[in-house]
């Protein structure tokens, strides 16, 4: 693996992220630093929605990543990575179906099996860090309440070491990270929207009023808005809040 990462295992915490961020602020820490817990008290997904784990069961996780010359402009890009990096390690363990749901759920078929949430420190047009949450369903088998979720064992029957999973994804980071400042958006979309769950299908979505109606994902903008088209062949940008995909 190269250089040896930084590991910081933790009982429990209320975020990894925030945990990271705390630490960040009080000292310099090495590229791939990860703090990773077996229960996370205040797991936050995409607009605050609350995620549900069985104690030692998931993989929970946040990884810093610096640099030096990543213009906030290309953000997307690691969304990107980080959704190509977690894909590849899941495809490599033979999980059906892996697709993004976007901008940054992982899917098997039509079940989402792991959310990853960035959230980046500027410093005036450039990311200087980035700090990378990632939830994997790995071992929980039952989910409360929850429809449309899955687990690496769910789908497998088969039991996964934690911390190997860990090293195959932060390898993975590593070898889609290669380069990343250097690239646009455009030129890193195409492998994206390959995986792009739904695209092309005919699907439903709810408006950021509750209205829902029928639509096409086609595609994502550089700024990493959801393209979809509407009745008449009208095309339309969507920002986070905007719109939920329902199905």
């Amino acid at each position: 693996m190269g250089e040896l990462t930084q590991i910081i295992k933790l009982d429990a915490t209320d975020s990894t992220n925030l945990y990271l961020k705390d630490l960040l602020q009080s000292k310099t820490l090495d590229d791939y630093t990860t703090i990773v817990t077996k229960k996370q008290l205040k797991g936050r997904g995409q607009m605050g929605t609350v995620w549900q784990s069985e104690y030692g069961k998931n993989l929970t996780c946040s990884v810093l990543k610096g640099f030096s010359s990543l213009r906030a402009v290309n953000q997307f890009n690691l969304n990107i990575c980080v959704s190509l990096a977690v894909c590849h390690v899941l495809k490599d363990l033979n999980i059906p179906d892996v697709q993004v749901k976007w901008p940054n759920d992982i899917m098997s078929g039509s079940s989402k099996i792991c959310g990853i949430l960035i959230e980046n420190i500027l410093k005036g047009q450039l990311i200087q860090n980035s700090i990378i949450g990632i939830g994997l369903n790995v071992n929980q088998t039952s989910f409360e309440n929850l429809e449309k979720v899955a687990s690496l064992k769910s789908l497998t029957g088969q039991h996964f070491d934690l911390d190997e999973l860990l090293c195959k994804i932060i390898e993975n980071l590593k070898a889609y990270f290669v380069g990343v400042e250097q690239k646009t958006v455009a030129q890193m979309l195409p492998a994206y929207e390959k995986l792009l769950f739904r695209k092309d299908r005919p699907s439903t979505f709810k408006g950021a009023s509750g209205e829902t109606y029928m639509g096409f994902i086609r595609r994502v903008s550089t700024n990493g808005k959801l393209i979809i088209e509407l009745e008449d062949k009208i095309f339309k940008e969507f920002g986070l809040k905007e719109v939920s995909l329902l199905y």
